[in-house]
């Protein structure tokens, strides 16, 4: 790759501003390990929170709230979150950041739980955006559970799919790699979505449900 095209992603990962709330739940959710998505991908889950109207969203991996944040950004003034993360202190830290941001507490649902058997609970066709962030190794069963709870033309949007560039490299062979490598493909070859994989931040596997 030139020197010209890093610069270029660069450039297109910083070209929206991230706003101040957004910046500090971040560099909280860097203090506590959850490693937040970038402005790139944040900025990609705005514009597609808001190009769909999205007013149901399921957040697998709830992290420090960056994500949800973003989400809400693009949702309109009646949507409502549900955000789903194991570790009761990155919800917390999300509590915070969503009321910083001057979210009322009723457009989130923090629960706090393994996700997949809070999901199994969950009403299907109900949600108009499901984003996959959690334990990567059980990406393929939150991907099972996202497309039961999209509805039709829904969108199913998951983080990671290059999975630090090992994804696009034949010779990495590690098993969180080969899940995700995997499951790209098993997502882009299913008739049942539209896919595309986005080059934004760790890549953002998108795909609408027909």
């Amino acid at each position: 790759m030139s020197a010209q095209k890093a610069a270029s992603w660069a450039y297109c990962e910083q070209f929206v501003t991230e706003p101040e709330v957004i910046e500090t739940a971040r560099r909280r959710g860097e203090e506590l390990g959850c490693v937040p998505v970038g402005v790139g991908v944040g900025a990609a889950l705005r514009t597609i929170a808001a190009s769909t109207g999205a007013r149901a969203v399921v957040e697998i991996g709830t992290g420090a709230g960056v994500s949800g944040l973003w989400l809400m950004e693009g949702m309109p003034a009646d949507g409502i979150l549900t955000t789903i993360d194991i570790e009761a202190m990155h919800q917390r830290a999300a509590k915070e950041a969503y009321a910083a941001a001057g979210i009322a507490h009723q457009r989130t649902r923090v629960i706090t739980g393994r996700a997949l058997d809070v999901l199994d609970r969950m009403t299907d066709g109900a949600y108009d955006i499901a984003l996959v962030d959690g334990d990567k190794d059980e990406y393929p069963a939150y991907v099972e559970q996202a497309t039961r709870l999209l509805r039709q033309g829904g969108v199913m949007v998951i983080d990671n799919m290059l999975w630090h560039d090992k994804v696009a490299d034949p010779a990495a062979r590690d098993e969180t790699t080969r899940t995700l490598r995997d499951l790209g493909k098993s997502v882009r070859d299913d008739t049942a979505f539209t896919t595309t994989l986005l080059p934004v931040g760790d890549g953002l596997l998108v795909a609408i449900k027909r």
